[in-house]
């Protein structure tokens, strides 16, 4: 029994050891300034929503939140690759049989783990400081777009093998997306389509199959693409030079 406990006290503080050193490396000493981007963002625009004019609505603070969002998930996603090889650790990493299930996968699930706690903090403060939110609905819709590009740029990553030029890659990605949205607008193949926006001239039956065509979409997408840039680490000749 003792042998056990024991046992199981051990393997507790090394999976904790484990989840903070993997926090260190792929956050790194720059996501402070990430996180304090995203906050400084986030109270600037609920300053000029709770001081402005114009009403707020739900699907106001949907955008509101978007933006804080995507700055939490970009460095941890983009410059993840590049923050291994900064560290020393990247060839030590390659060594150890799938490599790519039990290190990448876990940081990116951690990764989107506080990314959605962080997002769903920032609800609940927009739901008491502006208009009352579905917090919950709010934060998980958040997470599709948020989960896409954060796939995107672990997948550019994989290609690219920098981080600089991986974020240039998914900028220009977002600058495009955001483009399209005047054309695509109330379309499932529009990556910022605001579930909460219904519109006048369409049922509610039509726009719910329209959220769930957009989500089934882009998570298949999001999906494909962590695969694949999970599959592109396995070429380990590709990074190790």
């Amino acid at each position: 029994m003792t042998k056990n406990i024991s046992y199981k006290s051990i393997s507790n503080a090394t999976f904790l050891k484990f989840i903070k050193y993997n926090l260190k490396v792929v956050f790194g000493n720059k996501f402070i300034y990430f996180l304090g981007a995203s906050l400084i963002f986030y109270l600037l625009i609920t300053s000029i929503s709770l001081f402005g004019a114009d009403t707020v609505s739900v699907q106001g603070v949907y955008y509101q939140l978007m933006f804080p969002a995507f700055l939490l998930v970009f460095f941890p996603t983009t410059y993840g690759i590049q923050n291994d090889e900064d560290a020393r650790i990247l060839e030590i990493l390659f060594g150890i049989p799938n490599y790519r299930y039990k290190i990448w996968l876990v940081r990116l699930v951690m990764a989107f783990f506080m990314v959605f706690w962080f997002v769903f903090v920032m609800a609940n403060l927009s739901s008491v400081i502006l208009i009352n939110v579905p917090v919950w609905e709010i934060t998980f819709r958040l997470m599709i777009p948020v989960v896409l590009f954060g796939m995107l740029g672990f997948f550019f990553s994989t290609v690219i093998k920098n981080g600089n030029g991986t974020a240039v890659v998914v900028v220009v990605i977002g600058l495009v997306v955001w483009i399209l949205v005047g054309f695509l607008e109330y379309s499932s193949w529009n990556v910022f389509l605001n579930p909460f926006d219904l519109p006048s001239n369409m049922s509610e039956v039509v726009w719910a199959n329209v959220v769930a065509k957009h989500i089934r979409t882009w998570v298949i997408v999001s999906g494909i693409a962590g695969l694949w840039g999970l599959l592109n680490l396995q070429n380990r000749e590709k990074f190790i030079k």
